[in-house]
């Protein structure tokens, strides 16, 4: 028997076999959870569905976050098919690529507005809209990466809409967790994906050695435990 034997998926995000999404898909897969996956309308017959139907995924419908009618018509659809959700993952971000090359001070406003809906709102939209298939057990997961806390070269307006996305997995765990839902942010470190790729000179081994500094040396912050607040101590990793 698989760790998810039972369990149900939707994915948001995946754009080819070496999307950070299509690795948790594939492990959720390995350890028995049904997947479904959602992603813009231009990628899903090309990439998306030849990869669903790789592990036997039916559910492969199309959405763009910026549009709250089309999350509700894929959150419509999973219900009438599965009825419940189990994991949630939100696993997409956009940056005009003009904001990703040069300085951060030259952002365009309407740049800055694109970055934001579609890399951080979006996970509280999903949320919201999955909000009654969620329960006690569900996990809501997102990625993040170290440049919502430091600079990184050229990663610009994305930095700051990571920096929201965290804040809004903080703002979305107080709001759920009472529930039994989890919501969790995950940092990948520097993985060379089609995102990735946007990023305007990004220094590869810059970016590495400032994520293994922050596993090194980033104090894991303050855990909820049985009511009390418990403050972890740093350690190294």
């Amino acid at each position: 028997m698989g760790l998810l034997d039972g369990k149900k998926a939707l994915i948001f995000g995946v754009a080819n076999k070496d999307s950070i999404a299509w690795g948790i898909a594939r492990m959720l897969h390995e350890h028995g959870a049904t997947i479904g996956f959602s992603s813009i309308a231009d990628l899903l017959e090309r990439r998306v569905r030849p990869l669903a139907e790789s592990i036997g995924s039916t559910f492969v419908e199309p959405c763009d976050v910026q549009s709250d009618e089309q999350i509700a018509e894929v959150f419509g659809k999973w219900k009438a098919a599965y009825g419940d959700l189990d994991i949630l993952v939100h696993a997409l971000a956009f940056a005009q690529r003009e904001d990703l090359t040069g300085q951060f001070v030259n952002t365009s406003r309407e740049g800055f507005k694109i970055a934001l809906d579609i890399s951080a709102y979006s996970l509280t939209a999903l949320v919201k809209a999955a909000q009654d298939m969620l329960h006690a057990g569900s996990s809501v997961i997102t990625m993040t990466y170290y440049g919502a806390e430091k600079v990184i070269p050229h990663y610009n307006v994305m930095g700051v809409a990571k920096a929201a996305l965290e804040a809004s997995v903080r703002y979305l765990a107080a709001d759920l967790g009472p529930r039994g839902i989890r919501v969790n942010a995950i940092s990948a470190g520097p993985v060379r994906t089609l995102a990735a790729a946007g990023v305007g000179s990004l220094s590869w081994a810059a970016a590495g050695r400032a994520a293994a500094r922050a596993a090194a040396h980033r104090n894991l912050g303050r855990v909820r435990i049985k009511g009390s607040d418990y403050h972890a101590p740093p350690r190294r990793l």
